[in-house]
């Protein structure tokens, strides 16, 4: 029986679109983890928080482009009060310490998002159909299209803002040193609100793509710890590892539920990207774009 090559590339583009929408919350991580050294464990809460706000400032009747604009100002604002409340009060204090407070604020803003708003399961309508559309004899979903052109749109401007801009400088300058940042005059704190800001229009792209696909409901906070296999591939540290750490493992965990799926009893997509970061764990702990650790005792 011939190996049906066109089957193949519609999974294979499939898996790369939904592994696009991984890359956006890997992302969030990213960007406060590069400035702050802290691994933000509530980014998913913060996703959550995003998508929640948004949708009943929807539901309440104001249109989708207020309702964008007052989303990011509740972000800011958050990031403001992280900055001010968590992050000034443990500066110098071990990394174990700063993960432990990401705990709990994933804890108090998922809390939080749920009694300003409430539990239930909204639908959230973008105007963009789940529909597959037939390319070269290809099924391919006109939204996972147009979640990975908002991703690929999403990357530019982070590019742009990093690369062009005097605060984008100043950022990437506190991620590769903050004593040496902070004696050239970079305020830290400010740097700090800025990142986690715009870790916080990550989280709303993120929540729209996440929650127009499952529905506005708590399980998109859960969304974060599929993130981890990517940043474990991709780096800690890289926005171009997250990138492609999200390709990787969307195309690796289709290809692996459709062709070896059947063979072993199906159902491994949910845990074949853990089990492949496991392997990256054992062979290059870093991640593909992070950068080597080395101790010197």
């Amino acid at each position: 029986m011939a190996f049906d090559w066109l089957f193949f590339l519609e999974v294979l583009i499939a898996g790369l679109l939904s592994g696009a929408m991984y890359s956006l919350v890997a992302l969030g991580f990213v960007l406060i983890f590069k400035a702050s050294g802290v691994f933000n464990f509530a980014q998913g809460a913060m996703v959550l928080l995003a998508a929640l706000t948004f949708v009943r400032l929807v539901e309440m009747g104001a249109p989708l482009w207020l309702a964008g604009v007052s989303t990011l100002m509740v972000m800011v604002v958050l990031a403001m009060l992280v900055e001010r409340l968590v992050l000034r009060q443990l500066v110098n204090q071990a990394p174990i310490i700063l993960f432990m407070a990401s705990i709990g604020l994933n804890f108090f803003i998922e809390g939080t998002a749920q009694g300003v708003w409430d539990s239930d399961v909204h639908a959230l309508d973008l105007g963009v159909p789940d529909l597959p559309i037939d390319v070269f004899g290809m099924l391919i979903s006109q939204f996972d299209i147009f979640a990975a052109a908002m991703v690929a749109a999403l990357v530019v401007v982070l590019a742009v803002f990093f690369q062009k801009t005097r605060i984008g400088r100043a950022l990437r300058a506190v991620a590769d040193d903050h004593q040496a940042a902070l004696s050239v005059g970079i305020p830290l704190q400010t740097i700090w609100v800025v990142v986690w800001s715009v870790a916080g229009v990550v989280a709303l792209v993120a929540g729209l793509v996440w929650g127009s696909k499952l529905g506005v409901q708590f399980s998109i906070s859960l969304v974060a710890l599929k993130a981890l296999p990517v940043l474990i591939l991709g780096g800690f540290t890289s926005v171009p590892g997250a990138i492609i750490g999200g390709l990787i493992i969307g195309a690796g965990e289709k290809l692996a539920e459709v062709f070896i799926g059947p063979f072993v009893g199906g159902a491994i997509e949910s845990w074949f990207p853990y089990m492949l970061a496991m392997v990256f764990l054992l062979f290059r702990p870093q991640g593909l774009f992070g950068e080597k650790i080395i101790e010197r005792v």
